[in-house]
């Protein structure tokens, strides 16, 4: 959940591929290039927003094995994130940034707020319908995601940093549908 303006928001994973597609389009057709990497890598690390918006530009172009370690903001524990499969993209837009910050303001001086992100992020979901959208449905997509292909909470639960299984299903969005559904073939 997030709280905007004393209002609460129950903000939720993007389920269907044709959802996040369309979140891509509309971040590079009405924000930016900035704004589509920022999600890009959200989606496909589960890395908080914050974390990501500390990133340099220099972080990027200097990785090692497409591999950087991170000290996340919140728990403060290291955690060493796969760039692989996005490597290439993000690299070409680093390539592009005139500024240390992978994700400047304006003036380029600092990067952009989390607040900043989150207006980004909700202007594009308006483009295209989509509600209940913020800085954490980047990480809950990643997770929603990885769970729905791997079937694997206790790693997913590890990549969170989550202390229980239970809290890392209720912040994915599993939901009573998925277990549902999940359950229509079971039969012994």
């Amino acid at each position: 959940m997030t709280i905007i303006m004393n209002q609460i928001k129950d903000v939720q994973p993007i389920r269907s591929k044709k959802e996040i597609d369309d979140m891509k389009w509309s971040l590079k057709r009405w924000c930016s290039e900035r704004d589509y990497i920022l999600f890009f890598i959200g989606i496909n690390t589960g890395l908080r927003c914050g974390d990501i918006l500390k990133l340099k530009t220099a972080d990027i172009l200097r990785m090692n094995k497409r591999e950087l370690k991170i000290k996340e903001g919140k728990t403060a524990k290291v955690r060493t994130i796969d760039f692989n499969n996005i490597y290439d993209e993000v690299k070409a837009y680093a390539q592009t940034v005139n500024s240390e910050w992978l994700f400047p303001s304006r003036k380029g001086e600092e990067p952009i707020t989390v607040t900043q992100a989150y207006r980004q992020l909700n202007k594009s979901a308006d483009m295209v319908g989509l509600e209940s959208v913020g800085t954490h449905t980047m990480r809950k997509t990643f997770g929603y995601h990885y769970y729905s292909r791997t079937k694997n909470i206790a790693m997913l639960q590890t990549i969170l940093n989550h202390s229980t299984p239970a809290i890392t299903l209720k912040y994915i969005g599993y939901n009573d549908k998925e277990i549902s559904d999940s359950l229509k073939d079971f039969y012994l």
